[in-house]
């Protein structure tokens, strides 16, 4: 048997045939049991729908170049890899040193970046087929690396890798940087007042009262997925999402259209909790559904009501969460105030390849103190959790 492993660059995913991804990305759904994937965000079709859309693409600063590799015929492992303009939808900032390196004379970008785009969500970004996992990851490092230095790249990033893959990266010379984020954890609870049991009797307070202020807005608040979702709702959340972006990041990253074709083909991976007065929407939440893991992604409205947002994107989560059996809620990045509301501090990972050797190690300075700064930030915030001590009311 040939031991040889052929490295593929691919412009578009149309020409990687969607069985052979998802046989890496997914190859839970192809072994029985659940269709559902763990991760819906490196699935086929939620990546095609950021580049059928143009939310990816030339033009975007975010143009694909699909990395995949063969041994033997098969397809045994691929990345979404990407070349970059610019930092935007990345989430792990580097902005500090691109500043640092164009300083010193040197150019930053365009870099390579193995991430699911505007996509903070930890999750494998080695996909690798049954049985390769060790042999394809190595394989898709190696073909990166050599991508970035046959273009005289600056650096290549791989954002939210699992932490497997972050000690694995870390142990072939790639530069492991750790973040953090915070996310709700089901802990056995029966319902909502079952994890409100377990907080302090002033956090459990505090949620009943921002849930009672909420639901006072003089509606209603409903929760579609599947054959319930239809154009008025994308309609009504696209314009949530126009506002949030606009504030946020100046412009929207996605499109129109990437809200079509998701519709089109993960209708059933979607949650999308809405909050509507006389049958008009006014806010909303976007979710996505992992086997085990409910995905709060994008949130919106075009009224302002006090607690509102903290209904529909944390409290409405925890509750359908719960109702689907759910382990764990993301609710995305940043955001202290997510702790009073019993989302606790994580860490996140990322890894990168640096291609001067003098920026390379500033930077390995830099995140070896940053790692330090964030494991004490996590013990302090986790101290300072909602949840009841023993002896505690």
């Amino acid at each position: 048997m040939d031991d040889r492993i052929e490295i593929r660059l691919h412009d578009s995913l149309e020409a990687i045939a969607p069985e052979d991804w998802d046989g890496c990305a997914c190859p839970e759904t192809q072994l029985g049991g659940s269709a559902r994937p763990v991760d819906p965000f490196t699935t086929y079709r939620f990546l095609h729908a950021l580049e059928a859309s143009g939310s990816v693409g030339k033009g975007a600063g975010w143009e694909p170049h699909y990395l995949t590799a063969h041994h033997d015929g098969l397809m045994i492992a691929c990345a979404p890899l990407y070349a970059k303009g610019h930092s935007q939808g990345e989430y792990v900032f580097d902005h500090s040193w691109a500043h640092a390196l164009e300083r010193a004379g040197g150019r930053y970008y365009p870099k390579l970046q193995i991430a699911v785009p505007f996509t903070p969500v930890t999750g494998r970004r080695f996909l690798t087929r049954p049985g390769y996992e060790a042999q394809g990851l190595a394989a898709l490092v190696q073909g990166a690396v050599q991508v970035g230095a046959d273009n005289g790249l600056s650096s290549l990033h791989v954002t939210f890798c699992t932490e497997a893959e972050a000690i694995a990266g870390g142990k072939i010379g790639l530069i492991h940087r750790l973040g953090q984020q915070y996310h709700w954890e089901n802990n056995g609870y029966a319902d909502f007042d079952g994890f409100l049991a377990s907080l302090s009797s002033r956090k459990r307070k505090n949620i009943r009262k921002e849930r009672a202020t909420a639901q006072s807005f003089g509606g209603e608040i409903i929760a579609l997925t599947g054959d319930a979702l239809d154009d008025t709702h994308w309609d009504a959340f696209w314009s949530f999402y126009q506002d949030t972006g606009a504030r946020k990041w100046g412009s929207p990253y996605l499109t129109r259209e990437f809200f079509d074709e998701v519709h089109r083909t993960m209708a059933d991976d979607i949650l999308l909790i809405m909050a509507e007065r006389s049958g008009e929407p006014i806010a909303g939440a976007l979710n996505f559904i992992g086997r085990d893991t409910l995905y709060g992604r994008y949130w919106g409205a075009n009224e302002h009501h006090p607690c509102l947002h903290f209904e529909l994107c944390y409290y409405q989560a925890i509750d359908h969460a719960l109702a689907m059996g759910l382990g764990r809620v993301e609710a995305g990045a940043q955001g202290d105030h997510k702790l009073a509301r019993g989302y606790m501090p994580v860490p996140t990972h990322s890894l990168h390849w640096i291609a001067d050797p003098g920026f390379r190690g500033a930077v390995e300075d830099f995140v070896t103190r940053e790692a330090e700064a964030i494991g004490e930030d996590i013990e302090i915030l986790a101290n300072m959790g909602p949840f009841r001590r023993p002896g505690q009311s």
